[in-house]
């Protein structure tokens, strides 16, 4: 049974990877995640905000003053006291000699220009590949959305030219032609895509009239989105897919991959079940697999995509008339 694939150019024993979170933060608990059955570790992003911290003496973005993020900002040292770019760049060279499968760096911002030199110390630190998470709620009414996507293409483009590593991108869905920004993130030459993004929305605390932080694991309700678009993309582009959110089970795997998912990270699970569940996934994987006498992930990946056949109305718009239409509660 040949459950290897490849993500980014890298060779992956199975699809199954640990996402950017706190599971990879320290060497113990990367190792355990090696020792329970991960084919590869992203590790936490970096913020721009860190990156930034040292040369503006701030946090960029947030007013230190301001109780709403006085939490958040406690995290991080004061200027005068932190070397959180060395600090993150050894972890990567720690974690790279402690594990024997691909380590994957991950910043998080808009700003070309703050991660340019940065994004190349991870490469000399031994980083396997560079993910950016691109992370931006944008309230501004002046700001075009032609302007923020060409921004993310031509951060991808700068990148590219700096980095011999691969890169991936992981976007949010709200893009208005998502199959476009996608395409033209594959001619920038990015080597693989992440859907999706989760934004972490605020609550609306009705007794003390104010908004709280409200972080909730993700659930395979949040899946569906991700089936689409990979289904839609796979076969379309050069780039690598990689499923990230609403993966809880291996039945939840195998519709990735049947999507046309690479690469399927996971973090939420992990975080219920503990780094013994990738073993879980990678045999639930292997078992549909034997039932279905198919010897190889490949025969495997993206069996219904659009570009294997499957009607692209059923994803458009004529199936959400045909489901109005239909006697299915809705």
């Amino acid at each position: 049974m040949d459950l290897s694939t490849t993500y980014l150019g890298l060779a992956l024993a199975h699809p199954f990877i640990v996402g950017a979170s706190p599971l990879t933060r320290s060497l113990d608990s990367a190792k355990r995640l090696e020792d329970g059955g991960a084919a590869a570790l992203v590790l936490p992003s970096l913020l721009e905000e860190q990156i930034t911290m040292e040369r503006q003496g701030q946090i960029h973005h947030m007013d230190p003053l301001d109780t709403q993020f006085s939490a958040a900002l406690a995290d991080f040292p004061s200027p005068d006291r932190s070397a959180l770019r060395p600090e993150y760049l050894e972890h990567v060279r720690q974690t790279k000699a402690a594990v024997n499968i691909p380590v994957i760096a991950s910043l998080n911002g808009m700003t070309a220009e703050s991660w340019l030199t940065f994004a190349r110390n991870v490469e000399q630190a031994g980083a396997d590949a560079l993910e950016l998470n691109i992370y931006e709620v944008v309230t501004d009414p002046d700001q075009d959305a032609m302007a923020i996507e060409a921004e993310i293409r031509d951060i991808v483009i700068d990148l590219k030219r700096s980095l011999i590593i691969p890169i991936a991108v992981k976007l949010a869905p709200f893009f208005t032609a998502f199959v476009h920004v996608a395409h033209m993130l594959d001619r920038a030459g990015a080597d693989g895509l992440v859907l999706f993004n989760r934004f972490f929305e605020p609550d609306f605390d009705i007794d003390a009239m104010a908004t709280v932080p409200r972080v909730e694991l993700s659930t395979n309700a949040e899946l569906a989105l991700r089936l689409q678009w990979t289904a839609l993309l796979h076969g379309r582009i050069r780039a690598s897919i990689a499923v990230t959110g609403g993966v809880v089970s291996p039945c939840d795997g195998i519709k990735a991959l049947l999507a046309g998912a690479d690469a399927v990270q996971m973090v939420s699970a992990i975080l219920r079940h503990g780094p013994a569940y990738f073993i879980v996934m990678r045999e639930g994987l292997a078992q549909w697999m034997a039932s279905k006498q198919i010897a190889a992930l490949a025969d495997v990946r993206g069996r219904l995509s659009v570009a294997h056949g499957t009607d692209p109305a059923f994803f458009e718009r004529g199936q959400y008339i045909r489901t109005l239409h239909s006697d299915a509660p809705h």
